[in-house]
């Protein structure tokens, strides 16, 4: 269940799949919009989510549980947080929703199960643990984590050395290589860096925010960076250009050994 930094949570258990990998289905950076005859960038969103979500239908069917790497809604509106209730309905995989700088957070968090209203959520998922973060910043599209998210993140792992463990949030905590899209990463993320490295359960750390795709160890950590499912961007441009590559989500696979196998996916291919 979802909790707040300063309570001993008990992890949210999903079920188990005993010598199989667990599987997920990440979909990131949605931007729904509250009226239908809206576009973003010339796109309709919610068509293009649609068209996503019908290319994933067989990772959808295998997945143990669906990630939503936030921006879900491009102005926190309830109707888009409704469209996209309706969107997953009917779907076997639980969904689980981090918030991004474009998401009203209460909001979404009556819409989906998300770490949003009450900052952090863990989850256990087999012998894995799913560590979900609230990186967004009120009125800013760059994220920060404050200290009591920091502190309970780290309470988490002292607690727990022998798990393999993915953390989950919006904003990227390293540079990618996107100056623009650097600038509005995750202000403390060296900070974030710095904590998980004496922690060597820690196999992943997944974001969306960047409408790239990006796979970065550093200093044993896999760094994951997920493609939306409307707009792409260039990678490496000074300034924002669309890229015309099609949406994309990804898929991961969580062995009971700790090892973590991922692969990005897109719409039409």
């Amino acid at each position: 269940v979802p909790s707040t930094p300063r309570s001993r949570p008990r992890p949210a258990r999903l079920p188990r799949r005993p010598g199989r990998p667990l599987r997920l289905t990440q979909f990131s950076d949605l931007h729904l919009l509250g009226d239908p005859g809206q576009t973003l960038r010339g796109v309709d969103t919610a068509a293009t989510f649609a068209e996503t979500l019908d290319a994933a239908a067989t990772a959808i069917r295998r997945a143990d549980l669906l990630l939503l790497t936030g921006d879900l809604a491009e102005h926190g509106e309830a109707a888009a947080y409704a469209r996209l209730r309706r969107q997953l309905a009917g779907l076997a995989a639980r969904p689980f929703a981090v918030p991004g700088n474009h998401d009203d957070a209460a909001r979404l968090a009556r819409c989906l199960p998300a770490s949003g209203a009450r900052r952090v959520a863990a989850l256990a998922l087999g012998n894995w643990r799913l560590l979900l973060l609230d990186s967004a910043l009120p009125g800013h599209s760059a994220g920060r984590l404050d200290r009591r998210q920091l502190d309970w993140l780290r309470r988490q792992l002292r607690r727990q050395r022998r798990q393999p463990t993915l953390v989950i949030l919006h904003h990227p905590p390293l540079p990618l290589g996107t100056r623009w899209l650097d600038a509005i990463a995750l202000q403390n993320g060296s900070l974030l860096r710095r904590l998980l490295a004496p922690f060597a359960q820690v196999r992943g750390v997944v974001c969306g925010h960047v409408h790239q795709a990006h796979d970065r160890r550093r200093g044993g950590v896999r760094y994951l960076a997920t493609p939306s499912t409307c707009v792409q961007f260039v990678p490496g441009t000074p300034r924002p250009r669309v890229d015309d590559l099609a949406p994309g989500w990804r898929e991961l696979r969580l062995f009971p050994s700790g090892r973590l196998r991922s692969e990005v996916r897109r719409a039409g291919r």
